[in-house]
């Protein structure tokens, strides 16, 4: 007996665009890990980007800034894994599994390909924190990702509204939480871009995997 196949998380007109997308920020991700492996002060283009001091980042924008940095500490974390557990949970009852493991895998990867780089990377601030890339701006980005992506595909939007809102959704959550990093200090700007690049790196390939994985078990025979 076949069913209806289940719709793809990764819309079928926007895979040759995400596939570019994710091998250039791919090449970003390495170049700037290359380019500042065991460095412990920030880059030429950090200093381009104006590097804020403790005190330079006033109310009402120092407490915007924290709210969004709390979406990355572990009591904001154990948040958003609710709010992902619920989905996946919700995803399920809809009779959506290939989205619900495509939560959970893109998440893991997103976190997990951030926890690897560091220590390979070795860039260091504050103290000797590892920096490359920023797992909040990554996490935060990744999130956004596949929300846009699953809303796309449920909403069968084309090409060009599709690609429209994966676009914002990343640049929104990418400025937002890689801005909040900066003014606070706890990244250099091109620690943010290589978690921002991170995400669209893995979320794409992560998407296409899952649909290849659960597309190559419908075709198997029972």
């Amino acid at each position: 007996m076949t069913g209806r196949p289940a719709p793809a998380v990764l819309p079928s007109p926007l895979r040759t665009w995400l596939g570019l997308i994710a091998a250039l920020a791919a090449l970003v991700v390495v170049a700037l890990g290359v380019l500042y492996a065991g460095h412990d002060e920030p880059g030429r283009v950090d200093r381009w980007v104006i590097q804020p001091t403790a005190d330079s980042v006033r109310p009402p924008w120092r407490r915007v800034a924290l709210a969004t940095d709390f979406l990355g500490e572990p009591a904001g974390a154990a948040m958003l894994v609710v709010a992902a557990v619920a989905a996946v949970a919700g995803c399920l009852l809809l009779r959506r599994p290939r989205a619900a493991v495509f939560i959970v895998a893109g998440a893991a990867m997103a976190v997990g390909t951030t926890k690897v780089l560091k220590p390979m990377v070795g860039r260091t601030i504050h103290d000797g924190h590892l920096s490359y890339p920023s797992g909040h701006t990554a996490s935060l980005t990744a999130l956004a990702l596949m929300v846009a992506l699953l809303a796309a595909g449920r909403l069968g939007l084309g090409r060009t509204a599709g690609a429209s809102l994966v676009r914002a959704a990343a640049l929104v959550a990418g400025a937002a939480m890689g801005w909040a990093q900066v003014a606070l200090g706890a990244h250099y700007p091109t620690d943010v871009l290589g978690g921002w690049c991170t995400a669209l790196a893995v979320i794409p390939a992560t998407a296409w995997l899952v649909d290849r994985t659960a597309d190559a078990g419908r075709r198997e025979p029972s």
